[in-house]
């Protein structure tokens, strides 16, 4: 339809504006190595440089790295879900004055400076034994890692009727059940957000494995990326393949869950 040109061609521009960095960084880690990052965009190299990627795992334990990112995004990204969840879902059945202040107190955590509690958790986690282990950089998603994924889920679930957990209570259903068949399921874009939120807050993470971590082999992939710069500030060629590497997963994450975001809400047709 003609009027939905306009449409198409904004969403084509908008792709675009993200498509062509990270083709530009794929292309310019084809490169020989040596060489510098071209000038211009460059599709592909007139002489593609595969070996780049085998020398990068070569030099430093990429593959360790990876797994390590992985665990704990892995381990992370569920907690997170189930912890926030459980804070919104409490603070929606409270009554107005208490979430008014919840809401106020969360807002206000969101205001304080990353590193101003640094000092803190790494006092605390020696205390507890987590340094220098995974639980070390988990121990955030037990809180539900921020209070803008608990204030997502409170926003989702004081929308949902209180009929449908009034019901559910008349069939039986206690307080984990109501949250369970009848508030997450409703929720299912919220659950998706916040997977992908904190996915990229525990896989780009670099400062805390930087602070809790002293085992090499429990390294994530930021500090190997860091490492990689400190050995070669000049090799752009190695340097652009490990960032291909390290975003690959972001992207395939995005391309993955995109089509949940096309979908109407469940919570579209309930009243607010």
């Amino acid at each position: 339809m003609p009027r939905e040109w306009p449409r198409a061609v904004t969403a084509l521009a908008v792709s675009l504006l993200f498509l062509v960095p990270l083709v530009w960084v794929f292309s310019a880690s084809l490169r020989l190595p040596g060489l510098p990052p071209p000038r211009v965009i460059e599709w592909l190299p007139a002489a593609p440089a595969w070996s780049n990627y085998s020398r990068l795992f070569e030099l430093l334990p990429f593959g360790r790295y990876l797994v390590n990112s992985l665990i704990v995004a892995g381990l992370a990204v569920p907690l997170t879900l189930l912890t926030a969840s459980w804070a919104g879902f409490a603070m929606a059945g409270l009554d107005a004055r208490r979430q008014e202040g919840l809401v106020v107190l969360s807002v206000a955590l969101l205001m304080v400076p990353v590193t101003a509690l640094w000092l803190m958790r790494y006092v605390l986690f020696k205390w507890l034994g987590l340094l220098d282990s995974f639980a070390a950089l988990v121990a955030p998603a037990v809180m539900g890692s921020s209070p803008l994924f608990v204030l997502l889920y409170y926003w989702t679930f004081r929308r949902i009727p209180g009929e449908l957990f009034a019901s559910a209570a008349v069939d039986g259903a206690g307080v984990i059940a109501q949250w369970r068949r009848v508030a997450m399921p409703l929720a299912g874009p919220t659950t998706i957000a916040v997977s992908i939120l904190t996915f990229l807050m525990y896989w780009s993470d670099f400062i805390h494995p930087l602070l809790y971590l002293k085992s090499e082999a429990l390294y994530t992939l930021p500090v190997g990326l860091q490492q990689l710069q400190q050995l070669d500030r000049t090799n752009w060629p190695l340097l652009m393949a490990a960032c291909v590497v390290f975003t690959a997963p972001t992207v395939l994450l995005f391309l993955i869950v995109q089509r949940y975001f096309l979908q109407d809400s469940p919570l579209s047709g309930l009243n607010a």
